[in-house]
């Protein structure tokens, strides 16, 4: 990572309550037809630079990756799922844009088997993650949310397993509240 030093420490993600992750990308499934999955491959940068100009959309951070020459994608970090999704279905971004061509041109039969795409979305609650950097600089979920010392979650994967944040537990009492006429939870 450019730029970054890394600590001589170790250290765990600051990231409190639910993690919203996306895993999106493409796969080249026919080398020749450049014309198709090029501007594909070019369109998820795009789609970056403007996610990191407006940061009120809910980006926190992403890495790029690579599984194979013909295998790309990105894990994205969002604030929540309720940001991902209005991100995805705003009319006045580059993805929307995008999308639109993609399905004009798979109408026309135009996209089949030249290029995969993929995603994957998930919702990971507090208590269901747990992250460590050994001498790293802030990378993955800890780039997206901070880093702390390990000790502050705990030096064992089962106790950052178990670690709840104030904000964690405010949530859990809210759910726990009954609606007008309800029995609350457990009783």
């Amino acid at each position: 990572m450019p730029g970054r030093n890394a600590t001589a420490t170790r250290t765990t993600a600051a990231a409190e309550g639910d993690v919203t992750v996306l895993l999106i990308g493409m796969r080249i499934n026919h080398f020749w037809a450049v014309h198709h999955w090029l501007p594909v491959f070019l369109a998820m940068p795009r789609m970056l630079r403007e996610l990191a100009k407006d940061p009120e959309r809910g980006l926190l951070n992403h890495v790029l990756l690579t599984a194979s020459p013909r295998t790309y994608y990105v894990v994205q970090y969002w604030e929540s799922k309720e940001k991902l999704y209005k991100y995805a279905h705003s009319p006045d971004t580059f993805h929307h844009r995008a999308w639109a061509i993609i399905n004009r041109k798979e109408r026309k039969g135009q996209v089949r088997g030249h290029v995969g795409l993929w995603h994957e979305a998930y919702v990971v609650p507090e208590g269901s993650y747990e992250s460590i950097y050994a001498d790293m600089p802030a990378f993955g979920l800890a780039a997206a949310h901070g880093q702390v010392p390990l000790e502050r979650r705990g030096k064992r994967a089962r106790d950052r397993f178990a670690y709840r944040s104030d904000k964690a537990a405010g949530e859990r009492a809210e759910k726990r509240v009954a609606a007008p006429g309800k029995a609350p939870d457990g009783v």
